[in-house]
Formats: structure tokens, sequence, C-alpha cells
């Protein structure tokens, strides 16, 4: 039988990702995306801004597949996933994590085996040993090794998104995309998540797209950053620039 998986590399002067002309529309009169162009570098931790409702999730939706783009291009790791069928995208999907705002944790499994779950059905071939190996040094590289035998229940909002991120990270994926990675959290606690994204990218070498109102956060993650308006990319630049920019709407985001 001839294979059909995905043979994708990625050499540095490629976008890992790279959006353009993305247009989504719910209904008639609701045009979300209006054509935009995003490209992020390998590496490269990417801040998305906007206000609320300015189609910041729906972008990262599309680019996993979670939601269907009504026209334009998205190119992971150089290749165009909009023409990729269900076992194409599914193939790629191992290769990006997504962290989601509440974590999105099982309930009714303790934390060794929410993080055994992606293991068991996407990596088969290791032995339980293996298994547990993984678990215990995904979960020191998010500093609760301790928690390995809790339930979700029995953690705070700070813990279940750490938590979350080792699941994210027990598959070692190339891209994580962090869909509000600090709301809901303390300061101090943002600023620990914050921190960990950080950690992860410089010890994993990771690509990101981070969306975020916590301008804390972006100001700390962000190797660059772009703004969302009127469903377009509005302006881009780094934390510093932007920060200063004559443009009093772009100013607003910094108050």
């Amino acid at each position: 039988m001839t294979s059909n998986k995905i043979n994708i590399t990625v050499d540095m002067a490629t976008p890992v990702i790279e959006i353009k002309g993305l247009y989504k529309s719910f209904g008639k009169s609701n045009h979300v995306l209006k054509g935009v162009n995003i490209e992020v570098k390998k590496g490269e931790n990417l801040v998305v801004l906007g206000r609320s409702g300015s189609g910041k999730s729906i972008a990262i939706k599309c680019l996993v597949g979670l939601v269907q783009a009504d026209r334009g291009e998205i190119k992971v790791f150089g290749k165009d996933i909009t023409k990729f069928d269900e076992h194409q995208l599914n193939e790629i999907r191992l290769r990006i994590g997504f962290l989601f705002q509440n974590g999105a944790l099982y309930d009714s499994m303790t934390v060794r085996e929410n993080l055994a779950f992606p293991l068991r059905r996407h990596s088969k071939e290791l032995s339980s040993k293996e298994v547990d190996d993984a678990i215990k040094e995904t979960l020191e590289s998010v500093g609760l090794a301790e928690a390995i035998d809790k339930m979700p229940s029995e953690l705070s909002g700070g813990m279940r998104k750490r938590i979350g991120l080792a699941r994210t990270l027990i598959l070692k994926p190339e891209i994580i995309l962090y869909d509000e990675p600090t709301t809901g959290l303390d300061t101090i606690t943002s600023r620990e998540i914050s921190d960990l994204i950080l950690s992860i990218q410089k010890k994993y070498k990771t690509t990101s797209i981070i969306i975020t109102h916590d301008m804390a956060c972006a100001k700390l993650t962000a190797d660059r950053l772009v703004i969302l308006k009127d469903g377009v990319i509005n302006t881009e630049g780094t934390y510093e620039t932007l920060e200063k920019s004559s443009d009093q709407w772009v100013r607003s985001f910094f108050v």
C-alpha cells in the first residue's frame, strides 16, 4: 500500500506559519476576518492583539482546521493546509500544540491519566515505563511533578494552566498556539505562566502564536506583535516600537 504520509521540512528562511488573504464570516453579516496576513518565523513568539470579537481566536482555529476558512492560504511548514484532507490535517496537528483558555483537562482523569491519554493514542509504540517517564519529565518542565496523581478539581487555576501546557508539550510539538494563557489568573501567577512560555520557547525551540489581552504577558513573551482591527492586521512591530506609536488607537493598548 502506498503511504500518503506528509513529508514536511522547513529551513530557517521559510516562515513556519504563513497566512495570506484569510477570510472568515459567520452568516451574511458577521465578517470577522477580511484578508488577514501573518508570517511567523522559526523559533519566534508572535503575540496577536485586538479588541474582543476582532477574530484573534478564530484565526488560530483556522490554522489547525478547527474552523474552516472561507478563503485564503494557510501554510504550515511550507504546505497549504486548506488543501489537506482530514487524515493529513490530523498528521499536521500532531506537530502543533494548542493551549485552550481553560486548559481543557478531562475532569474524570488524574493529571497522570490526562498526560498519558495523548501518548496512548498517538505513540502506541511506547512502553508503560516510557510513558511514565515522559509524563514525569514533562511535569517537571512545568514545575508540577508533585501534582501527578491529583485530580483537576484539586488544582488551582494556575496549576490547571500548567497541566494543560504539560499535556500540550507531551507530544513535543514544534508549534504552540496559546489562547489567552493568563486569563483569569492573578498578577503573580500570570507572570509565572509568561515566564514558563519563555522557558518552553528556549528549551524546546518552539514557534508560537500567543493570543492575549494581558499586556504584561505580551511585553514579556513577544518577539513581535501584530494588532487586528476591522478584520485585518492593522500594524505590527516590537512591543517597544508599538508602545511609542504615533497612532492613538495603537497606543491605547499600552495604557
